[in-house]
């Protein structure tokens, strides 16, 4: 497979054609930020440790029945990608109480969510990326009511086989992103679950092993992620 032409750069991966149609080449970068952008580093080796992981998570959550773009990895920092049309949404979904949710409505970090809750956010760097409803969905033309339900099975669905995938390797999944697209009118998880997009505690210690480690200038960074990639391999083996 060959590189073709240079497509689009976002904060955490470049995306190029290839010289097969529909198949893309997500390569992944070693840039960090934080805050939409206003926080700007380098995490060493984090394009690789994160193609790593979304490789191993991808072939998982295929065994159980998600359909995702991932092809194959192509090289330590590039996975192969089927091309989809991305619906302009982040899906994020919380088990326990962190991040934005603790700063809007008060709940105290750590406390486990009687129930996952899932949220959508407008993709949209520029505007912040907006907490939406489902009727701003709609009403934006983001998706069609019946999209969301689907969406939103499939979010929950993932959260599942995640949370008990990850808690063998003794991790707390406590919340994460999706981005979903379409393909032959079916809905697809597309992007990454990396410790970019979410975030990883210690079952037993509750130490953060994720990007909040360089958001809150905890230091360790690069250790964190170094140590749920050996995680996640351990649980391939």
């Amino acid at each position: 497979m060959q590189k073709g032409e240079f497509l689009y750069e976002g904060k955490a991966k470049r995306i190029y054609a290839t010289d097969e149609a529909g198949v893309f080449w997500m390569e992944f970068k070693d840039d960090a930020t934080a805050g939409n952008g206003q926080k700007r580093g380098t995490i060493g080796g984090k394009g690789r440790i994160n193609a790593e992981i979304t490789q191993h998570v991808f072939e998982r959550l295929a065994r159980g029945g998600v359909r995702t773009h991932l092809l194959r990895q192509e090289s330590p920092t590039v996975l192969l990608v089927r091309k989809l049309d991305m619906f302009k949404l982040e899906v994020v979904v919380r088990n326990i109480a962190a991040g934005s949710l603790v700063k809007r409505i008060g709940l105290k970090e750590g406390i486990d969510l009687p129930q996952p809750i899932v949220e959508l956010y407008l993709k949209d760097d520029a505007l912040g990326d907006p907490l939406l409803n489902d009727d701003h969905v709609i009403a934006l033309g983001l998706a069609t009511e019946r999209e969301m339900v689907e969406i939103k099975a499939a979010a929950r669905k993932i959260n599942d086989l995640l949370r008990a995938y990850f808690r063998t390797a003794g991790l707390l999944l406590v919340d994460f992103k999706l981005e979903f697209g379409k393909e032959d009118g079916q809905i697809v998880l597309g992007d990454e679950v990396t410790p970019d997009t979410c975030r990883f505690w210690d079952e037993k210690t509750r130490e953060k092993l994720d990007k909040d480690r360089f958001r809150q200038d905890l230091g360790g960074v690069e250790e964190a992620y170094q140590e749920v990639l050996r995680r996640v391999v351990a649980q391939n083996a």
